[in-house]
This record gives structure tokens, C-alpha cells and sequence, in this order.
């Protein structure tokens, strides 16, 4: 890739850790903090998996700048996310096995933002500096 694509590419791929990251505070700060009807309207939530998408909104914002810098901090700060969301996918398996309840929403969207965070980690662990 030649130099001049790689910076615009590590921006669009900062915009979009940005924007999954804001998109975690959107949609889980209603349902976090019981504003209106939003628990009652999102039915068989898994409380561990909603806090910690919520949670990781608030550590995605600064990856997302750190990747689109190329440095160091916003690639670990990536690849932290990651585990973070298989860690949390695995434990949903889990909930999900021994019979807890859940949205079908749930694991697909556990498993939407692993995809996109691996990718994410993947290219920013290859331009860091």
C-alpha cells in the first residue's frame, strides 16, 4: 500500500472504533441508567453484557484516536477491547447454555462487534509506533 493510502485508511478505520464506541454509550446508556422505558423495551437483557459494551464506549473512543494516530497506546488499547468483548462473548455462551435468559440480538451483536474488533486490532497492531 503506497504511504499516502495507509494514513487515510488508519483514519477511517480510527472513525469507525470511534463510532462503534459511541454507538455502545447510545445505545446502552438508556438502558443503563432506566431512562424511560428503555430496560422494559429491550426485554431479556444480559445486565454483564450491557455494562460492559457500555463500559468499553468509554475506553473505544480514545482507541479509535489512538489508531488513527498510529500509536502505540491506541493499539493496545484495541487489542484490550477485544479480549475484553471474547471474554464477554464466552461468558454469554455460557449464561446462554445453562439456560439463561437472553435477546437473540445479544450474541449476534457480541459477535458483529468481535469481528470488527479484531479487525480493528489486527491493523492497528501492524502500524503502531
Amino acid at each position: 500500500m503506497s504511504d499516502n493510502r495507509a494514513p487515510r485508511l488508519a483514519w477511517v478505520i480510527g472513525a469507525v472504533a470511534v463510532v462503534f464506541g459511541a454507538m455502545n454509550l447510545v445505545a446502552g446508556g438508556p438502558v443503563v441508567f432506566d431512562l424511560g422505558t428503555a430496560r422494559a423495551d429491550h426485554g431479556n437483557y444480559v445486565p454483564f453484557v450491557l455494562y460492559f459494551h457500555f463500559l468499553s464506549g468509554f475506553v473505544a473512543i480514545p482507541a479509535g484516536v489512538g489508531v488513527a494516530l498510529g500509536r502505540r497506546w491506541g493499539a493496545v488499547l484495541a487489542v484490550a477491547i477485544t479480549l475484553g468483548i471474547a471474554i464477554t462473548g464466552a461468558a454469554l455462551g455460557v449464561h446462554i447454555a445453562t439456560g439463561g435468559a437472553y435477546q437473540l440480538e445479544t450474541p449476534i451483536a457480541t459477535a458483529v462487534r468481535l469481528v470488527v474488533w479484531l479487525g480493528i486490532s489486527a491493523f492497528a497492531w501492524t502500524r503502531r509506533s
